[in-house]
C-alpha cells in the first residue's frame, strides 16, 4: 500500500488562472482522517481512494492505494475515475444554466425536443416536462425494459438512441406526472440526450462549451485523449477483480463522465459557493428544492439531493459504475464539504458522511477474515415471496444476491454476524440446535427475517 498526501498546488495555479481564489488547508485533523481511510486500504476494502475536504476556503486531498490491483501505479490528485451519477449533476446545472440564458425553461416539454417521428408518453392529458426528467418525477421507470445488454460488464455501450426512441414511443406510463419519486438513469440519460438536440451537438461537446470550459476542468470528460488514458484508474468489482469501464453513449448525462481529483475539487469549490464563477446562478438554481424525494428529511433539486438535518443542510449526490464509486457532499452554509472517488466497491457514502459529520471511528475498516465451514451458509433464503437472498461462497468469501440485483460481499464479524461494505446493512445468521444455518435476518431500515428454502 502506497500514500500519497500533497497540497494541491496544480489545482491552485488552476483556480488562480480562472479568476478563483483558493488557500492552503491547515486546519483539518488530516493525519487522523488519512490513517482511517489508511485501514480501507490495509484490510483490502478499497484498492484507491483519493478524498477532498474543503474547510472555508482550506482545501485538501488525501490519496491513497493504487490505480490497479494487479501492477498498479500509486494514485494522486491527478489519476482519473468514473464518477457515475454524479454526472446527473452536471446535467442539472446544465438544464440551469440553459434556463438562465433564456434557452429552455424547466417546463418545457420534452416532446418539444425529440423528432417529429418520436412519442413521449403521456398521462391524462399532462406532458413529461424538462424539470420533471430532472426531479425523477417524470413516471419513467429506473431503465428502459428494451435494454438488453450483450456484455453485463459494460451494460449501456450498445444501447442506442433508436433503442431509447423505440421505447419512449411504445412505453404507457403506470402513474401520474409527478405524483412520486423513482430514481431514474433512464430520465436523467434522456434530459442529457433532449438538451444536446436543443444545442445542436453532443453531450460532451455541451458540457464541455458551458461548463467545463468556464471552471477550467481540463481532466473531466467521455472521451478521454491517450495522455489522460495512461492516467485512468482500473476499476474493480466486488470480488475486488479488476472490470471494464462503463461507456453511455445514450446516457451520458445519467452516468459517463471521468474525472480527476483536482477537478472534482473545482467543482465543489463553485457548487459551495466558495468561489466566485460565471455558473453562480446556474449552480444556485440547481440547488435550489423543486420536490419531496423518497426519503425522510430528503428533497431534491435540479438532479442534487438536500438532506435537512435541523441546522444542517447537506447538498449530496453519490455514483457508482460497474468498477467505481464516488461521493459529494456539502454544507454550503458552513462552507464545509467532501468528496470521495473509488476504484472499487468501497462504501464511499460512509466514508463521506462520517467525514462531514465528525465520525472519523466509522472510517476505521477491519480486518476481513475468511469465514471457515463456508459452505454451511450457502442456499436461499426467502425475505417475501417474490424476493430471494442467494448466499454463495468463494474461496471462504460470502456474498449475497438479492432477486434483481448485483451480487455484493458480506464480511465476518463472528459466526452469525456479518457486514456490507458498499452499503450500511448487516446479517445475523439463525442456527438450529445442530448448528445447521436455518435463516437470516437483514438488517436495513428494520429487521427483516428470512427462513432458508
Amino acid at each position: 500500500m502506497v500514500m500519497n498526501r500533497r497540497f494541491i498546488t496544480v489545482f491552485i495555479m488552476a483556480l488562480m488562472a480562472s479568476g478563483l481564489m483558493v488557500a492552503y488547508a491547515d486546519d483539518f485533523n488530516v493525519d487522523e482522517i488519512e490513517a482511517a481511510l489508511k485501514t480501507r486500504i490495509e484490510n483490502g476494502y478499497a484498492v484507491g481512494l483519493t478524498v477532498g475536504l474543503v474547510k472555508d476556503q482550506q482545501s485538501y486531498i488525501i490519496s491513497l492505494g493504487q490505480s490497479a490491483k494487479a501492477n498498479g501505479f500509486e494514485i494522486d490528485a491527478d489519476n482519473i475515475f468514473e464518477i457515475g451519477s454524479i454526472s446527473k449533476t452536471f446535467t442539472g446545472i446544465l438544464l440551469a444554466d440553459m434556463v438562465q440564458k433564456g434557452e429552455v425553461k424547466l417546463i418545457d416539454s420534452v416532446a418539444d425536443y425529440l423528432p417529429d417521428n418520436v412519442t413521449m408518453p403521456t398521462r391524462n392529458g399532462q406532458q413529461i416536462s424538462l424539470l420533471d426528467l430532472a426531479t425523477h418525477r417524470s413516471g419513467l421507470p429506473r431503465l428502459p425494459d428494451n435494454m438488453a445488454p450483450k456484455d453485463i460488464n459494460n451494460p449501456y455501450v450498445d444501447y442506442s438512441v433508436q433503442d431509447l426512441y423505440e421505447f419512449l414511443s411504445g412505453y404507457e406510463l403506470s402513474r401520474d406526472i409527478g405524483a412520486e419519486t423513482e430514481y431514474s438513469n433512464l430520465g436523467m440519460g434522456l434530459l442529457g440526450h433532449v438538451l444536446a438536440l436543443k444545442a445542436g451537438m453532443s453531450y460532451e461537446d455541451l458540457i464541455k462549451q458551458n461548463l467545463l470550459m468556464p471552471l477550467a476542468m481540463r481532466d473531466t470528460g467521455i472521451e478521454l485523449s491517450g495522455e489522460q488514458l495512461s492516467r485512468f484508474t482500473t476499476g474493480h468489482d466486488v470480488a475486488g477483480e479488476a472490470t471494464a469501464h462503463w461507456d453511455l453513449p445514450t446516457f451520458a448525462g445519467a452516468g459517463a463522465l471521468r474525472l480527476s481529483a483536482n477537478d472534482m475539487m473545482k467543482y465543489m469549490w463553485v457548487n459551495m459557493d466558495v468561489a466566485a464563477s460565471a455558473l453562480a446562478d446556474a449552480v444556485t438554481l440547481s440547488h435550489e428544492i423543486n420536490a419531496e424525494f423518497a426519503a425522510p428529511q430528503m428533497s431534491i433539486g435540479l438532479a442534487w439531493l438536500i438532506r435537512d438535518d435541523g441546522d444542517k443542510s447537506y447538498v449530496w449526490h453519490n455514483g457508482g459504475t460497474g468498477g467505481y464509486r464516488s461521493f459529494i457532499g456539502f454544507d454550503k452554509q458552513a462552507k464545509q464539504g467532501v468528496f470521495v472517488l473509488s476504484n472499487s466497491q468501497d462504501n464511499v457514502d460512509r466514508i463521506g458522511w462520517a467525514i462531514l459529520e465528525n465520525r472519523l471511528d466509522d472510517l476505521i475498516a477491519e480486518k476481513i477474515v475468511k469465514v471457515k465451514d463456508a459452505d454451511k451458509y450457502v442456499g436461499d433464503y426467502q425475505l417475501t415471496p417474490d424476493f430471494i437472498l442467494s448466499v454463495s461462497q468463494e474461496d471462504g468469501q460470502l456474498y449475497i444476491q438479492a432477486t434483481g440485483q448485483s451480487k455484493n460481499a458480506i464480511y465476518m464479524k463472528s459466526e452469525n454476524e456479518f457486514y456490507f461494505k458498499v452499503v450500511d446493512a448487516q446479517i445475523s445468521f439463525k442456527f438450529d440446535a445442530n448448528g445447521a444455518v436455518t435463516g437470516l435476518i437483514l438488517h436495513q431500515n428494520g429487521d427483516h427475517p428470512a427462513d432458508k428454502i
